[in-house]
């Protein structure tokens, strides 16, 4: 029994850091009164090319660092859609989806069933890993867990300790007010949604290289739209973000253990949807003035508009 606790916990932990580290992206890109509806392209298309690169070279990391600068070039385009073009930001993410997913399916069509040789090893972190029990569960992980919390503690610091981070959540309140103190708002969108993406294009490298070690269509599993789900759950909080990923990551890996019971398969893969519906249901129910949600967030601006 206590093997199966120590187990389901570090699975959990994994199965979190995706959603963490996608739910941290869309913050801040959401913050800068962005919607991006496009995570789930943008994860697959940092899945394929980080098992690509590290397939080829060899070099996780350097997989990693190819497949955040392929998802932030993806994420340009919903930038230049949404931004410059001010077109409707839903179409915009759609579309990004879909190309995403076209691009990573067509892209990685010949690595599909081809095994990783070279994966991301765990991180052991010294004295640390000794502790009984919690050394096994927390200090025993792939280094995407701990980047994803620290990222996600950054984010949290950078939103509300720094000018930059203040100034980027008022273009998603009041772009315009924001605008007469000199600040560039299509620059911080700009901005705010390339570095989403390529937290979104980590993820998908968690999933490829540390999470299944492997490649196939559709790996991603909708885990793009339950971020988004998870940023109205963590009230646009990265911090908040952190229990809220790793509690959905428990629902996750509760498919598996119920799956000895007899209960349909179908009826198990269906329980992070049900769950994120469930969540947005309960979150309607709250006084939207308490949500803490950016007050134009997916409306566009024009700049000098008054």
């Amino acid at each position: 029994m206590e093997e199966i606790i120590i187990s389901t916990l570090q699975r959990t932990l994994v199965a979190g850091t995706p959603l963490l580290l996608a739910t941290t992206g869309e913050v801040i890109c959401e913050r800068s009164g962005i919607l991006n509806l496009g995570i789930e392209g943008v994860m697959a298309v940092g899945a394929v090319v980080a098992f690509i690169v590290t397939m080829t070279t060899g070099q996780p990391w350097l997989g990693v660092l190819v497949a955040i600068g392929a998802g932030m070039a993806v994420s340009v385009i919903h930038a230049f859609a949404s931004v410059t073009l001010q077109a409707n930001q839903v179409v915009s993410g759609l579309a990004l989806t879909m190309l995403g997913l076209g691009l990573a399916g067509m892209m990685g069509k010949p690595y599909v069933g081809k095994p990783l040789t070279v994966k991301m090893e765990d991180w052991i972190i010294p004295y640390l890993s000794d502790i009984p029990y919690l050394g096994r569960i927390f200090f025993t992980q792939s280094p995407f867990l701990y980047l994803a919390i620290f990222l996600a503690l950054a984010a949290w610091f950078f939103l509300n300790r720094t000018r930059l981070g203040i100034q980027l959540r008022s273009t998603g309140e009041n772009p315009k007010a924001t605008e007469t103190q000199g600040i560039n708002v299509s620059l911080l969108r700009y901005l705010s949604v390339i570095v989403g993406g390529g937290f979104s294009a980590m993820a998908g490298a968690h999933l490829s290289i540390s999470y299944s070690k492997s490649w196939i269509e559709g790996m991603t599993a909708g885990r793009g739209w339950i971020a988004i789900a998870l940023t109205i759950f963590a009230l646009w909080n990265p911090a908040r973000a952190i229990p809220a990923a790793f509690l959905f990551g428990g629902i996750f890996v509760v498919q598996y253990l119920l799956q000895p019971l007899g209960i349909s398969p179908n009826f198990l893969a269906m329980l992070p949807y049900i769950a994120t519906l469930l969540i947005l249901f309960l979150i309607s129910l709250k006084d939207p003035k308490r949500l803490n949600a950016p007050a134009m967030l997916g409306e566009p601006y024009k700049r000098g508009e008054r």
